[in-house]
């Protein structure tokens, strides 16, 4: 089966790969229009995403929509995580705004919403959450976006390995319910036909 990753994001397209095709998903890019995330939950924006990039190729088409949110900064930058700062800037900011907050304030949740929709309409959902802090400098060269600033257990995101983020993050942990349900709805699908 054929998927079209709804995304611009050269690291997501790499590490939906890396998800994807253990389940036997061809995962293929492809230049798609910018679709205007206007929902107001993560789950919204996935959707809005998956359903512009399955119109315009006619391929099943899965998005996700993802961000940090910092406890101490009431949850920002959540949906806005992509366009909290200028591109370049996002941890920056983030580490500037928590500057002299003490360790048990630096709090943070990552979030997953993962959405594919078929080209008859059918969509299906997940969502995945993992929880951590906000270290007190960037570290590690590995993921992207947040990663080298979200800590677990004393170790960043940035400083994983690629397999045991995928073991800890928010993406894999909606990724694997994605799978189950991705699982359902094929079998399901075989019995109609």
């Amino acid at each position: 089966m054929k998927f079209v990753i709804a995304t611009h994001n050269k690291g997501k397209i790499v590490e939906f790969r890396r998800i994807l095709e253990p389940m036997g998903i061809e995962a293929v890019g492809a230049e798609l229009s910018e679709a205007e995330e206007t929902g107001t939950t993560f789950a919204e924006n996935a959707f809005i995403k998956a359903q512009a990039a399955c119109k315009e190729t006619g391929l099943p088409a899965v998005a996700d929509d993802s961000g940090l949110c910092v406890d101490y900064l009431d949850g920002a930058p959540g949906i806005y995580s992509a366009r909290f700062a200028e591109p370049g800037k996002r941890r920056l900011t983030v580490l500037e705004k928590l500057q002299g907050v003490p360790k048990e304030k630096r709090g943070a949740h990552f979030v997953s919403a993962v959405c594919a929709v078929f080209p008859n309409g059918d969509k299906i959902e997940a969502e995945g959450k993992c929880y951590g802090l906000i270290s007190r400098e960037s570290r590690g060269e590995n993921g992207f976006g947040y990663d080298s600033i979200f800590e677990q257990e004393g170790r960043t995101f940035g400083e994983m390995s690629a397999e045991e983020k995928d073991q800890r993050s928010h993406r894999g942990k909606a990724f694997g319910e994605f799978e189950e349900k991705l699982k359902q709805y094929l079998a399901k699908s075989q019995e109609e036909e």
